[in-house]
């Protein structure tokens, strides 16, 4: 039985807007942000999460359990200051949040540990509407709808 071969990993196939190199995502601060080039800020806001569309692309019917047992999600950037980039461009943090809570944690109390659902809590810039998903989980299933 022979090991399936890995599709051809071309620009884009995960459906990402900017490609870094040397730069940690899975460990970098949630609301951490980054500074591109001499104008661009960008803010880190959640790891992606992986879903049946992203498995069809791959054409690899266990991609989402691979992908999140690997835990290397990326990250989805909010602009706060627009700007150029150019390839090449440095890469580097200008703020970095004192909650701690990574990008990798992230994922990994969406996805497949829940007793870190509460550490999501303490992130300032979590969007409103991922902390009330955060709630209604830790409530439980037979949470009322709010």
């Amino acid at each position: 039985m022979g090991r399936r071969a890995a599709p051809h990993l071309h620009v884009g196939l995960f459906g990402e807007n900017l490609t870094t190199g040397g730069v940690d995502i899975s460990g970098a601060v949630l609301g951490e942000r980054w500074r591109i080039g001499a104008e661009l800020v960008l803010e880190t806001t959640f790891a992606r999460i992986p879903c049946a569309t992203f498995q069809l692309k791959m054409a690899e019917p266990q991609w989402v359990k691979r992908f999140t047992a690997v835990a290397r999600t990326g990250t989805y950037l909010r602009v706060v200051e627009p700007g150029t980039v150019r390839a090449g461009d440095e890469v580097r943090v200008v703020d970095r949040p004192a909650h701690g809570v990574t990008v990798e944690e992230g994922f990994r109390a969406w996805m497949t540990q829940p007793e870190l659902l509460p550490r999501l809590l303490e992130v300032d810039g979590l969007e409103q509407e991922m902390k009330d998903l955060v709630r209604r989980r830790l409530a439980g299933p037979t949470a009322a709808p709010e």
